[in-house]
């Protein structure tokens, strides 16, 4: 991917300019973040080709401290302690992450922990999670997160030869043999309760559904498919902006043939169940799909309060707000510009995704995937055919068996 730096125009491009008080004065009001991304450790022991913090535009990770310090976590555990009570927020989710959270070590990991659940209000409970590569999961990890019940997600590509490809060290080894490894202590019995599912980026040269089904062998609760970052600017592979082809939309379509067809779900994908709830009028919980508001906000390790971290393959400073949770509360980040127009819903979509049929259930896809130079992030997904390709063939699908139903039920 083509590193860059912020275009000359970053600061007035949408949704730079978009009036929060006419939106305010309007009658729209901000939704609460509902989950707080912790970048615990800034650095990764992983060097995978596509990845969005350390191998595309934004190199802020350079700048920041290793790792999240007791101060800081002092800061946040007040500040979503204060954001959970002054919006009366029954439930909120702490996501530890990095970079790779697991280097920041078990101490670390423990004292976030306790003390954002001891700081927060008895009437708010806190949901943990961990996003990890694998490689470091070992009993050691895994008996504390037992002891703390924090539920833990691990990044896989599928297959050996799929995986090794693009997730290697920075030597060149392949990290799926460690990365099985760790997922085969997760899946024990001991531990699998606290296994809360896969992350895999897709990739065009890995078949599809050999692909789902080497993910599946670890029998996950759920799987989310990644379409890889990319934008108009600096495109995915095998993606040409503007193209009329649809070979993302081709690959997640094999996959949900596969995953629909089996006699007995195997487990939940995300992306297809999220685009038949919102198909079926459901609102989406997810932001890559769907016009839900976006309720995350995301936690450096020096405490910078930003936007989701995928925006940083836009350009450097595009996850940036100046805001910091020793000054600043999480209501004050949400009426931000940048960060309000992840919550209006269609006012939020370009003038074509609003004449889209589909803008219910697609959202203009997610926001990353909508950035070009000029016009920031006003544009249509990059990955526009494919999200088209992907929701019509789930909605054929879904829609013939309603209308099967529907006979037999007649008939009998």
């Amino acid at each position: 991917m083509t590193m860059s730096a912020a275009p000359a125009g970053a600061a007035t491009e949408w949704p730079a300019d978009l009036d929060v008080q006419a939106l305010l004065e309007s009658g729209w009001r901000p939704t609460p973040f509902h989950q707080f991304v912790l970048k615990i450790h800034s650095r990764c022991n992983l060097a995978c080709d596509y990845c969005y913090m350390y191998e595309m535009a934004d190199q802020g990770w350079r700048r920041q401290p290793r790792r999240m310090t007791r101060a800081t976590i002092d800061r946040v555990a007040g500040r979503i302690a204060e954001h959970a009570r002054t919006n009366r927020l029954p439930r909120v989710e702490v996501i530890l992450h990095g970079g790779e959270p697991l280097l920041a070590g078990p101490d670390r990991i423990r004292y976030a922990v306790e003390t954002i659940r001891s700081t927060v209000d008895a009437e708010t409970s806190v949901a943990f999670y961990l996003q990890t590569n694998g490689v470091l999961l070992d009993s050691m990890f895994l008996r504390l997160f037992d002891e703390l019940n924090v539920h833990v997600s691990v990044s896989v590509d599928g297959d050996a030869e799929g995986h090794d490809r693009h997730r290697r060290r920075a030597d060149g080894r392949g990290s799926h043999a460690q990365v099985t490894a760790g997922l085969r202590r997760l899946t024990a019995p001991a531990h699998r309760h606290l296994f809360s599912g896969l992350l895999c980026t897709v990739d065009l040269a890995n078949d599809p559904v050999a692909t789902y089904e080497a993910l599946l062998a670890h029998r996950p609760p759920a799987i989310d498919f990644l379409l890889p970052h990319g934008n108009w600017d600096t495109p995915p592979p095998g993606r040409t902006p503007g193209s009329p082809d649809t070979p993302y939309g081709d690959w997640l379509a094999a996959v949900f043939d596969r995953w629909y067809g089996a006699p007995v779900q195997e487990t939940r994908v995300r992306l297809f169940t999220e685009i038949i709830r919102l198909l079926l009028g459901r609102p989406s919980r997810s932001e890559s799909i769907g016009l839900s508001p976006v309720v995350v906000t995301v936690v450096e390790t020096n405490g910078g309060i930003e936007q989701i971290d995928t925006l940083k393959s836009a350009y450097e400073g595009a996850t940036a707000t100046s805001l910091h949770v020793s000054t600043d509360s999480f209501d004050s980040a949400l009426l931000l510009p940048r960060i309000a127009a992840r919550q209006i819903g269609h006012r939020a979509l370009a003038a074509e995704c609003r004449a889209c049929p589909l803008r219910k259930v697609c959202g203009g896809g997610l926001y990353t995937h909508r950035y070009r130079s000029g016009s920031g992030f006003a544009n249509a997904s990059v990955y526009c055919p494919d999200l088209i390709r992907i929701i019509t063939h789930i909605h054929r699908t879904v829609a013939e068996d309603l209308a099967a139903l529907k006979h037999t039920s007649r008939e009998s």
